[in-house]
């Protein structure tokens, strides 16, 4: 089972994946992890990538795509897997789709976890986190036993520049602009199906595995 995850950033899909690998003992793919694990292992790909991510810049989608496809040709996709936060553009999608079709495979669902814009930002910024020893929470669902207190070891929890309205804003603009074009790409393939993503946590994961078979 070859699945993709789709939504806006805030909209819950890396939690989803997770979720979704755990569940059909498939991996969870992310880009961030894959550049890590070339990165430590210092193979050839993860060099390449290092030189860029040294400088800022963002790493090319040739490069990218090589990556992923390293990755998803490992033993323990052979059952499939479940791809976070990639691909974000078309031009990832295509060269993914080549890809795959090199070794006789295509994906069979991209799942978009919908979410308004509106709810994002008060999901997003309602996000506190202990800068200290990494545990998050939110204002809301998973506040902090004493206001502004991490609970796990006594210091200020904080707003993450991430997570402020204006800077979710431009995130959400970014998504609209590069990543929203893929839900069509996706329909046309017809693998695209839609949950939604406003619903409590474990009900938008019901809907997945409704969508994707117990």
């Amino acid at each position: 089972m070859k699945v993709i995850m789709l939504g806006a950033p805030g909209a819950g899909k890396g939690t989803q994946a997770k979720q979704i690998a755990d569940k059909y003992s498939i991996p969870h793919i992310s880009t961030g992890d894959i550049f890590r694990a070339n990165i430590k292992n210092g193979t050839e790909l993860g060099k390449k990538a290092k030189t860029y991510m040294d400088q800022g810049l963002l790493v090319p989608d040739e490069l990218v795509v090589e990556l992923v496809a390293d990755r998803i040709q490992q033993d323990d996709c052979k059952n499939g897997f479940v791809l976070d936060g990639f691909p974000r553009t078309i031009p990832q999608a295509e060269a993914l789709d080549a890809a795959l079709e090199n070794i006789n495979e295509k994906m069979d669902y991209a799942i978009d976890v919908d979410v308004p814009d509106e709810n994002i930002i008060n999901r997003m910024s309602g996000r506190r986190a202990c800068l200290n020893c990494g545990a998050t929470y939110h204002i809301v669902s998973i506040p902090t036993k004493v206001e502004g207190i991490c609970d796990r070891c006594g210091s200020p929890v904080v707003l993450r520049d991430d997570d402020k309205p204006e800077t979710v804003k431009r995130r959400l603009e970014v998504y609209h602009e590069q990543t929203q074009p893929l839900i069509n790409y996706y329909k046309k393939q017809d693998i695209l199906r839609t949950v939604n993503g406003v619903q409590p946590m474990e009900d938008v994961f019901k809907s997945i595995v409704e969508i994707l078979g117990a």
